[in-house]
């Protein structure tokens, strides 16, 4: 429910992280305390900036008035989106084998997951507010941080896998969200291989060990929660690695080796971090 109203324009689509091969279309849900088309332009930039940069279309929404639910200022935004790939094209990690290498693409920031711990940590018991600029944050302020936009991967991804029209090099792509790298990774690992995450393998974003200071945050529940940096993997064949990593160069997003994948028992945990 956001009520930073100088930050709406941030408003971003995580469905830009889908990655499909014919069409994909956004639809938007928006409820408000009353009628404020200031605002509403503010928000529906946002939403279209993003739609622009994952070469998806915003093809409808609903707006909603409910003084009796929301505080002036505050709004509640959802959405959802669709879109088509051929069977045969699908990437759901099932080709994922020994020796295939972890690509990890850098994150913004927080990605807008784990506000509950943030907002516990920063406010609560680091007593700051939005407008204060920490010297661990390099003179951006608190609220700057927090809103910082999520990274959108969707057209560079797209640019990747068509770079490889015949083979299918791209073996598993993973969006890291709230269950951080392990548990978001895991679900597209199959039985019989573990991927092996080397930690300090990536540059971490000052954000992070800021928030655990503050909130004296266990390193456990850091990975937990949040991205920790990496904002989306992908699991590649080792030929191709050191291709693809240039190639996300280019297209502006840091990009680091994090992991290697080995076989494993069929019970053994599908991630893990070293």
């Amino acid at each position: 429910m956001p009520s930073v109203r100088q930050r709406s324009e941030a408003v971003d689509v995580d469905c830009g992280q889908l990655v499909w091969r014919r069409l994909k279309d956004v639809a938007v849900i928006l409820n408000l305390h009353e009628d404020d088309p200031p605002l509403l332009e503010q928000i529906v930039k946002g939403i279209a900036d993003a739609c622009v940069e994952s070469e998806c279309a915003l093809v409808g929404g609903e707006t909603a008035i409910l003084p009796d639910m929301y505080q002036p200022g505050e709004y509640d935004l959802a959405g959802f989106c669709v879109g088509v790939v051929e069977r045969k094209r699908l990437i759901d990690g099932s080709a994922i084998e020994p020796g295939d290498i972890a690509i990890g693409i850098a994150s913004s920031g927080v990605h807008s997951n784990g506000f509950s711990l943030v907002r516990k940590a920063v406010f609560e018991m680091g007593g700051l507010t939005i407008d204060e600029a920490p010297a661990d944050l390099g003179g951006r302020t608190v609220g700057e941080t927090l809103l910082e936009p999520t990274r959108l991967y969707a057209r560079a991804v797209k640019q990747v896998l068509a770079h490889y029209r015949v083979k299918h090099v791209v073996h598993g792509i993973a969006h890291i969200t709230g269950g951080g790298i392990a548990e978001n990774l895991a679900r597209v690992v199959p039985e019989g291989v573990q991927v092996v995450i080397e930690r300090g393998s990536w540059e971490v974003p000052a954000v992070f060990p800021w928030i655990q200071s503050l909130g004296n945050v266990a390193d456990a529940e850091m990975e937990r929660v949040f991205n920790m940096g990496i904002g989306m993997v992908l699991v590649v064949s080792p030929h191709f690695a050191d291709s693809i990593r240039h190639q996300l160069a280019d297209l502006g997003h840091s990009c680091w080796a994090i992991g290697t994948v080995r076989e494993a028992a069929a019970e053994s945990e599908r991630v893990v971090l070293g």
